[in-house]
């Protein structure tokens, strides 16, 4: 465009004359090309989106950089794919409320729903869920189905965040610890008499100590405090519903493409990848080797039944497809992909347990 062409546009009916071009007032082509322009500038706009977000630290999901930080790194990496970019701020969880809720920040990547909030913030899908499980010394009892029925026990918790009145006032003594690495040092210890931890953490403990997992640990089958975790964007932000819509559609994308089994540090995932409403078993590799996978970690749950007590057959997701059950995987998928490192392995240790 010429700078005449461009004061035009600008100027809406403004007469060409005053640019010094002859002319109609009102000239189609350049209209049109002032609405590619505006568009383009647009969407250079959208894509390179700021959001200034708030949240606790709340290990394994929220940390500072370089800890473990799970919810962190799924939302920075969906984020990172729609041209947002995202700065999070930790703060004492006393001070959490307030900061989201009062326009300091655009929200927490993080964030559990509740009236109060939803008024002011819009929130994504889920795209994580928090699941706290009961883990035991070996031989101990883990079937208690709700933490009231633990009444007069010593539990171990991550502390640093709040966990909610319905836990706090449940029944048992709860011990605060310093991480999840310290809340099993006290349960090995014999300092509390169980230790509530999340499921992602065990996960990772039964991958990466089998052996002393399975000599000293008894594990509970069900989540005695479960919450989905979301993004959440203050409603007065012009572009809230641009990003939660954007974000959102990243998801799926994410579990079929295993951003998700990197960042969790899995081999399987459970999910509904084709949004079918009825989920698949979905591997870190399309080679994930030859032998029928007992578990998966589930996104989500529901609350009576997981993965490992469905009677149902298992549906796997190979190469883009789904299959109903493990024999109709054709052999292919069932090689063993020696250039996939499992997961856990692909980058540095992010917990250190001691067993002793």
């Amino acid at each position: 465009m010429t700078r005449a062409q461009i004061i035009y546009a600008h100027g809406g009916w403004q007469k060409r004359q005053s640019a010094g071009v002859r002319g109609r007032e009102y000239d189609p082509g350049v209209m049109r090309l002032l609405a590619a322009f505006v568009a383009v500038s647009l969407v250079a706009s959208a894509q390179t989106s700021e959001l200034r977000l708030v949240s606790t630290a709340w290990p394994p999901f929220t940390n500072q950089p370089g800890q473990p930080r799970f919810a962190l790194d799924l939302v920075e990496a969906a984020a990172e794919r729609i041209g947002v970019s995202l700065t999070t701020t930790i703060v004492d969880a006393s001070d959490f409320t307030t900061a989201l809720l009062t326009g300091q920040f655009d929200g927490s990547a993080a964030a559990w729903k509740d009236p109060e909030r939803e008024r002011v913030l819009l929130f994504s899908q889920p795209y994580l869920e928090n699941r706290l499980i009961l883990v035991a010394r070996r031989g101990g009892d883990v079937s208690a189905p709700t933490l009231n029925d633990l009444k007069g026990k010593r539990i171990a918790v991550v502390g640093g965040y709040s966990y909610g009145d319905m836990v706090e006032n449940s029944g048992p003594t709860f011990t605060r610890s310093r991480g999840e690495e310290d809340s099993l040092r006290l349960l090995l210890t014999r300092n509390v008499d169980y230790a509530l931890m999340d499921e992602l953490v065990v996960e990772y403990i039964l991958d990466h100590y089998a052996k002393e997992a399975r000599a000293k640990l008894q594990v509970g089958s069900r989540a005695l405090v479960r919450r989905p975790l979301y993004l959440a964007v203050r409603r007065d932000r012009q572009d809230a519903q641009s990003i939660v819509d954007r974000f959102n559609a990243q998801l799926r994308a994410m579990i079929a493409d295993r951003t998700y089994h990197r960042l969790l540090h899995v081999a399987w995932i459970e999910a509904d990848i084709d949004g079918d409403g009825v989920p698949e078993f979905v591997p870190q590799s399309d080679q994930s080797g030859p032998v029928e996978p007992r578990h998966a970690y589930a996104l989500f749950t529901n609350q009576d039944q997981s993965s490992e007590t469905s009677a149902t057959p298992h549906r796997y997701y190979f190469g883009g497809n789904v299959y109903s059950d493990w024999a109709s995987v054709p052999n292919g998928f069932k090689s063993v992909d020696s250039k996939q490192p499992y997961p856990g392995r692909s980058t540095a240790s992010i917990f250190t347990f001691s067993w002793k």
